[in-house]
This record gives C-alpha cells, sequence and structure tokens, in this order.
C-alpha cells in the first residue's frame, strides 16, 4: 500500500503541474497574437499529453495489480528471496540471468498461458531490462484477458 500511496502523492504533482502548464497556455492563447498563439496551441499539447501519459500509466499499473492478485491468490507469484544478492539489494547477475533462463523456457514450453509471460516479465525486470518486461506484461494483460 506504501508504493501506491507514493504513486497517488506524485500523480498529484503531476497533476497541478498539469493545470498550471494548462492555465499558462490559455493566458497565451488569449493574447491574440501570432506568435504567443502558436506557443500557446504548443503549451497545451504538453498537459495533454502529460494526462494521456498519467491514464495510461494508472490503467498499466492496475492491470498489473489485478495479475498479480490472481498469481497471489493461486499461489504462483515469482519468489526470488532465495537468489544471491548484490551489496545493493539487487539480484545477483548470474542468478538473475539463471532464474530467467528458467522463466523463458516454461514459456516456450506454454506460450499462451498468462501466468508463465507475468514470470518472465519480472525476469526481464530482475535482470535489469525494464523495456522487454513491459513489453512482456503487456503481453500477460493480454492473454489474461483473453482468457477471462
Amino acid at each position: 500500500m506504501r508504493a501506491r500511496n507514493v504513486a497517488i502523492l506524485l500523480t498529484a504533482g503531476v497533476a497541478v503541474y498539469l493545470v498550471l502548464l494548462a492555465g499558462r497556455a490559455v493566458a497565451l492563447l488569449r493574447t491574440g497574437e501570432t506568435v504567443p498563439v502558436l506557443l500557446g496551441v504548443g503549451v497545451l499539447l504538453l498537459p495533454i499529453l502529460g494526462v494521456w501519459m498519467l491514464v495510461t500509466t494508472w490503467r498499466s499499473g492496475n492491470q498489473i495489480q489485478r495479475l498479480a492478485r490472481r498469481l497471489e491468490a493461486e499461489g504462483g507469484l515469482p519468489d526470488v528471496a532465495d537468489l544471491p544478492r548484490m551489496p545493493s539489494g539487487r539480484v545477483d547477475r548470474k542468478a538473475a540471468d539463471a532464474w530467467f533462463d528458467q522463466r523463458r523456457a516454461e514459456v516456450e514450453d506454454e506460450p499462451g498461458d498468462w501466468r508463465r509471460w507475468y514470470r518472465l516479465a519480472y525476469a526481464y525486470d530482475i535482470a535489469g531490462d525494464r523495456r522487454r518486461a513491459r513489453a512482456t506484461m503487456r503481453k500477460a494483460i493480454e492473454l489474461e484477458a483473453a482468457e477471462r
């Protein structure tokens, strides 16, 4: 629950910033002069883009949270507590790679199972490849949605 509270606080901060930015855009648009109006249009696009990013990020987070709850109820959440760690607390690279190879083999055995894709996404994350972790988690979300 703590991470969710931080996310809410950060979202509120970004929302305040977007409202202030939109106010500046409207002020530029109201001048009626060509250059400020063009700048106002450009500045107005930033809050619109920001709102879209907030909505998609929260939607994705909620979907991932739903999958995690389902896996937890089934007793299938990934457990890396026994993997060796570096002094920083991150999982040791060799151990993360070995754990990743196991998760990848699971997906290759049964590519239609969203649970295996979720665990593979988690493996990408602990291996430090966040871009692939996000893409793999999207695949897990798609498969789970098709299962329902």
